[in-house]
């Protein structure tokens, strides 16, 4: 059994490590920390928990690296900034760190100053950090000691562009025009469990709202995963803009493409039914199916739908997840399994719940 440490336990990303790891074969959680609720039984936060959990909240203090250094893994579902902190002295301890926040998403230490405004704590552990994505990069994760969970946003937006960048490596062909559309849409839950005015329930209901559309933090982060991670032969021009939809969980993200000629003599649907084949939480839907965010709540899937226009040249693609699932905690436990040699799916395969 892996002894693991979840630091941050009170958050929406936080709570469904608990969910997930509870009901996990391989995993024991040894502790659980918060600061504002130390001494509390889980449950008594969250009685969804009631009868699953009986963790009791840790304050461990001074003390956090030392007690940390026990587990074998240590989940952070913090702030961001928290984990770099403390991820070189449990790295040096022998224990693998999964951060859910961005201290090891993106290698730039200039974009990554810029977009969170933290100077960054271990820019050394950072460069041995692996990008948790297991579907584009599944070997390095095998070896990595930190892992950087993918935002929720690059998750939809780099998987859905997979398939046709990696095409365009392998024919050396540019498929798709430079510019690329990224129109993305959450639920209120990506911003986390934090009592703040617009996130109130009048304020989120009966309304919907764009935000970041002068640039947002997770732009870089789906640059990188295209131009770095894809390995992207082609320059591209990416604009990315998303919106608050009044849902609580769940993530819809539209990518429009314009094709040339190269492109438009692709057939997309098959590419994409090849590149995802052999992954299991990765959904082709037939084509003339489109994907609705309700068909992923509370699970690992992502659902992928691609439309395309040979005559107009144009393409979109339609990606669906839970955000806080696939788009975070749930990733975060498949990058663990990729880890520590378990089966890909192993606590993973919860059916999406509907309605």
């Amino acid at each position: 059994m892996l002894q693991v440490a979840i630091v941050g336990g009170t958050g929406y990303t936080g709570v469904e490590l608990i969910r997930l790891l509870s009901s996990h074969p391989k995993v024991s959680i040894k502790w659980l920390t918060s600061r504002a609720e130390a001494g509390k039984p889980v449950a008594s936060v969250f009685p969804s928990l009631r009868g699953v959990s009986d963790l009791v909240y840790s304050d461990l203090g001074e003390q956090t690296v030392d007690a940390l250094a026990g587990c074998d893994v240590v989940f952070f579902a913090t702030p961001h900034g928290v984990a770099m902190q403390q991820a070189q002295n449990l790295v040096n301890a022998g224990v693998k760190v999964i951060d859910l926040a961005a201290d090891f998403r993106l290698q730039s230490l200039e974009a990554f100053e810029q977009w969170y405004q933290h100077k960054h704590a271990c820019p050394e552990l950072l460069k041995q950090a692996a990008y948790g994505l297991p579907e584009v990069n599944r070997e390095a994760i095998k070896s990595a000691q930190v892992i950087g969970n993918p935002g929720c946003y690059p998750t939809t937006a780099i998987l859905g562009l997979k398939p046709i960048i990696e095409a365009q490596n392998a024919q050396n062909t540019q498929l798709i025009e430079p510019s690329i559309i990224i129109d993305a849409k959450s639920g209120v839950s990506g911003a986390g469990r934090q009592a703040k005015l617009h996130l109130n329930y009048a304020e989120t209901t009966d309304n919907f709202n764009a935000y970041g559309v002068t640039g947002h933090r997770h732009l870089p982060e789906i640059e990188q995963g295209v131009h770095q991670l894809l390995a992207s032969q082609f320059v591209h021009n990416i604009r990315f803009v998303p919106h608050l939809v009044p849902m609580i969980r769940g993530m819809f993200t539209t990518i429009h493409l314009s094709l040339t000629d190269a492109g438009a003599a692709v057939d997309l649907q098959a590419l994409y039914e090849a590149a995802y084949q052999h992954e299991p939480f990765v959904d082709v839907l037939p084509q003339g199916d489109f994907p609705d965010t309700r068909s992923v709540r509370a699970s690992n899937i992502l659902r992928i739908a691609v439309y395309q226009d040979a005559n107009k040249k144009q393409a979109t693609v339609m990606v669906v997840q839970d955000n806080l699932v696939k788009g975070a905690a749930g990733q975060a436990v498949q990058c663990m399994n990729v880890m520590f040699g378990f089966d890909e799916a192993l606590g993973l395969s919860h059916v999406p719940v509907v309605p």
